[in-house]
């Protein structure tokens, strides 16, 4: 009786399985149930991971939103004060609007034209549109072999 290198059991000589071992689709069908359990677990840990984030992330989000208001009643009122500032120097009120208003168009422009040359920056996905050409022509040449056989 032969006996596998390191080990004191005995080999088996036959290739047969024998009557305790599983059959190829009875592996098949546990590995793949082994699988999808792993891939429940994994996509639950996940929701658990991403839940309390997720809550921090709106917290955060409308913190930026209230931060957002304040700054914009802030910049209200600091335009007034600019105003008032021109009005003192010796601008007549009317004058002392337009100009506060024409730096805010200006600032306004510049903004604008920074974001026009960013969007013109953005390029189509080159590689997303080929591999999706490839995978569309991939699946034809699959549909039609299948409907000759």
């Amino acid at each position: 009786m032969a006996t596998t290198y390191g080990s004191s059991t005995p080999a088996r000589s036959s290739a047969r399985p024998g009557p305790d071992d599983p059959t190829l689709g009875a592996l098949v069908a546990s590995a793949s149930r082994d699988l999808s359990a792993l891939v429940r677990d994994e996509i639950e840990l996940a929701k658990t991971e991403l839940k309390d984030d997720v809550k921090h992330a709106g917290v955060g989000a409308g913190m930026f939103a209230v931060a957002g208001v304040v700054a914009l009643l802030a910049s209200v009122l600091l335009s007034f004060c600019l105003v008032y500032v021109l009005v003192e120097l010796g601008l007549p009120t009317w004058a002392s609007f337009l100009v506060v208003g024409g730096v805010y168009l200006l600032v306004a422009g510049a903004v604008a034209f920074v974001g026009l040359r960013q969007v013109k920056q953005v390029k189509a996905p080159e590689r997303t549109l080929r591999s999706s050409k490839e995978t569309v022509a991939v699946l034809k040449g699959a549909g039609r072999g299948g409907a000759r056989r």
